[in-house]
């Protein structure tokens, strides 16, 4: 694992813009922790105030553990005495907002850092589109990327802090449910390329309309440094509207003529999917280690920002065909019975639930299609239609059975009614209900997308779907 830049007590000063409440003598410190779990005697300790944890209730814990800094918010000063530690000789900053100077440090640490920085957003595709575009510029360059779905306010800070001196590139991914995140979090990574894969449906909750959500992933645009360029979706209007507003260097990618990185003779396969890859001075054979057009669509745009990067085609089939799924996210596989899963369980959002869909009809052939639904979260004025769409896609698309579940699962089966499916074809209930009939109807043959929000826990019958197959 590369070390990250260490950091002085001035430096820490200066990035923070904190008070010193006790000294510490002459210190360098290893990297930034917030976990008092994992944290290195050499870091220095960040105390956040989260939804189940006071980070500041682990201070006396961590210098017990042999750490000579933290960084505390001001209104904690007094009970904690950080006057005490003076005698031995550590380093206690005080600040507004830990959650603020966390962002600070990280911010400081991009800039003198020197790495060129991508930031990716989107409705979907956000985290796939973010492996693709480490592993492709990482032909070239020494790469960062967010590990998991690090992409929050204190996710995002966390990532950057762990650039090292070797790193020349860092890929990063924005998330947001609420308007001014993006902008926030744009302003902590300073991207020299943004990248919005699409707009859609999603967080409709905290964003009231799709609209909204245009705004919201705009201020990534907003953000970008002056000289940076915006990798935009051509397929996506929503999308356009932004490339059009803005003064900002755009380069588009799709299959729309007007893009300047576009694909053309795509062909979804079961466990992959392959394409000619178009670029202004080159054209290459792509096979992706994944299934679904909109795959594609990802590919593009980490192959813009390979272009952008300055990569030949051959580099850049390079890296996109040495991407790894990601787990639960349109993985497939074959249970001993015959009967095939598509676990697409990790998230949920309408635009992504239709995606999987049309891979599904792809991909079953002449065989039986079987959709297992769990609820799609955030959408709140909006769920009860949202998940009738999808009943109503489900219908459309002759998709043999429908198994739904959560609090809008008999919207989702309303739909499906409406237009047209039998209800002998429906089947609404809990994991246990689901599990129960689909065990005793599908068979050899058949293919399963199972998907949901993270928070529907859709995983537990994939999991129990290899346990009755025996596996």
């Amino acid at each position: 694992m590369k070390q990250p830049i260490p950091w002085s007590q001035e430096e820490i000063i200066k990035a923070t813009e904190g008070e010193i409440l006790s000294a510490g003598s002459n210190l360098l410190f290893s990297g930034v922790s917030i976990d008092s779990r994992t944290i290195s005697a050499r870091d220095i300790f960040v105390a956040i105030r989260g939804d189940l944890h006071d980070g500041h209730t682990f201070a006396g814990e961590v210098i017990n553990l042999g750490v000579k800094g933290l960084i505390i918010d001001r209104r904690e000063a007094v009970r904690l005495q950080c006057e005490k530690w003076n005698k031995a000789g550590i380093l206690c900053v005080a600040v507004e907002d830990t959650v603020k100077a966390l962002g600070r440090l990280a911010s400081y640490n991009r800039i003198r850092a020197g790495v060129t920085v991508v930031a990716i957003t989107g409705s979907n595709g956000k985290t796939t589109t973010r492996g693709m575009t480490a592993e492709v510029v990482s032909r070239r360059f020494e790469t960062l990327s967010t590990p998991g779905n690090l992409n929050n306010e204190i996710g995002l800070p966390l990532t950057l802090l762990k650039l090292s001196p070797s790193h020349k590139w860092a890929v990063v991914e924005l998330g947001m449910n609420h308007p001014g995140e993006i902008e926030r979090l744009a302003r902590i990574s300073r991207p020299d390329i943004g990248i919005i894969t699409n707009i859609g449906p999603a967080h409709l909750e905290g964003l009231n309309s799709l609209e909204g959500v245009m705004n919201a992933k705009g201020e990534l645009i907003d953000g970008i440094n002056p000289a940076g360029t915006a990798v935009l979706n051509a397929d996506d209007e929503m999308v356009m509207n932004l490339a059009r507003r803005t003064s900002k260097k755009v380069l588009l990618f799709g299959f729309s003529g007007n893009a300047l990185v576009r694909a053309s003779r795509v062909e979804v396969k079961r466990y992959a999917t392959s394409f000619t890859l178009l670029l202004p001075e080159e054209t290459v054979h792509v096979d992706l280690p994944v299934s679904g057009r909109f795959m594609v669509t990802n590919a593009l745009a980490a192959a813009s920002t390979g272009y952008l990067a300055g990569l030949p085609a051959s580099e850049i089939k390079a890296g996109l065909e040495n991407i790894t799924p990601e787990k639960g996210r349109m993985n497939i596989f074959t249970l001993s019975n015959g009967i095939t899963i598509i676990d697409d369980t990790y998230n949920a959002n309408p635009g992504s639930m239709e995606a999987a869909i049309k891979t599904l009809l792809e991909l079953k052939a002449d065989n039986r299609g079987v959709l297992v639904a769990g609820d799609m979260l955030e959408l709140g004025k909006h769920s009860a239609k949202m998940h009738e769409k999808t009943g109503a896609l489900c219908a459309d698309s002759g998709i043999a059975r429908l198994y739904a579940t959560g609090q809008f699962a008999e919207n989702t089966a309303d739909g499906a009614v409406g237009n047209g499916m039998s209800l002998d074809s429906i089947i609404t209930g809990s994991n246990d209900n689901i599990l129960e009939d689909i065990t005793r109807w599908l068979v050899e043959g058949d293919w399963v997308l199972v998907k949901g929000s993270r928070a529907m826990g859709m995983e537990k019958i994939v999991s129990k779907l290899k346990v009755w197959a025996g596996e």
